[in-house]
């Protein structure tokens, strides 16, 4: 990951040295050898994602392209802020690497994960789950396509929601991997604490309209805003909401930056196919691509 920019991009290298400093972990080992076992870690895995995702978005704005509106997934929401002018790069790695610790923490607890729900009736399914498993869990984590949620949920939860739909055929179903139950409320001491972290930084209105996850909705006001960025860890995504709020728009490019092209296939998944634009910038070849082809 991020091989290209390691090799000669020195603002890049000052990121992940600060987000070394941090973690006090070396984190560009980790990068670019690994094991994957460490490098899934959210403590670790957190600075780094969002550290390469503003490497490149560096070179795309150095490019010429900028932004008339950004948002990000869970995590890239951080990535966003710094995108949107509302925090400096610096500070949103900073941001990303004490979510990734708060997070890692409030997993250790309550070992749990995230159950990937492909196809069926969504009301049907969480309706057959809440009257099964009366206890409040599993919950929806990401709304992301009218045809893919995520559920999430302790370990028993989430094995018990995966029996209840195949066994009722009601859609396709797979374990993610990750290392705690995102975007539920068994992250309700990660996010009281991220919240009292997040009162001592500086936030600033943003330059570039940003779509939240929770709310699917732009926002100005900076202490609304650190409202927003602490409940992303215990609530649900919006992205298809956010996604339709996209749809109709006049010459759309996306631009997915940062590893993978997951936010790419959701876009489709979507409704955003012709003549909707878009570009993966998942390395430095991805930011010519996107530069001579816009």
């Amino acid at each position: 990951m991020a091989a290209d920019l390691f090799k000669d991009d020195a603002p890049f290298r000052d990121l992940i040295r600060h987000a070394t400093d941090l973690t006090k972990i070396d984190l560009e080992r980790i990068c670019l050898r690994g094991p994957e076992r460490e490098l899934n870690r959210p403590d670790r895995l957190q600075p780094l994602l969002v550290s390469v995702s503003l490497g490149y978005l560096r070179h795309l704005t150095a490019a010429g392209i900028r932004p008339d509106l950004v948002l990000g997934h869970s995590l890239g929401e951080i990535t966003a802020l710094a995108a949107a002018g509302i925090v400096p790069a610096e500070t949103a790695v900073a941001l990303a690497a004490k979510r990734g610790e708060l997070m890692a923490a409030a997993a250790s607890q309550t070992p749990g994960g995230l159950l990937a729900v492909i196809g069926g009736d969504r009301a049907q399914i969480l309706s057959a789950l809440s009257a099964a498993i009366p206890a409040g869990m599993p919950v929806l984590a990401n709304d992301n396509a009218p045809d893919q949620f995520i559920l999430s949920g302790d370990t028993a939860a989430l094995e018990q929601a995966r029996q209840l739909i195949a066994s009722r055929h009601l859609a396709h179903c797979r374990r993610l991997v990750v290392a705690g139950p995102w975007h539920s409320p068994l992250m309700a001491a990660a996010q009281r604490e991220f919240a009292a972290w997040l009162a001592t930084v500086e936030f600033r209105a943003p330059q570039v309209p940003l779509r939240f996850n929770i709310t699917a909705g732009e926002e100005t006001d900076p202490q609304k805003i650190r409202d927003l960025v602490a409940r992303n860890l215990g609530e649900p995504v919006l992205w298809r909401e956010t996604m339709a709020a996209l749809r109709g728009a006049d010459n759309l490019a996306l631009f997915e930056i940062g590893p993978g092209r997951v936010l790419s296939g959701l876009a489709r998944a979507n409704g955003l196919g012709d003549p909707v634009k878009i570009f993966n910038v998942n390395n430095l070849r991805g930011v010519e691509l996107a530069t001579t082809n816009r």
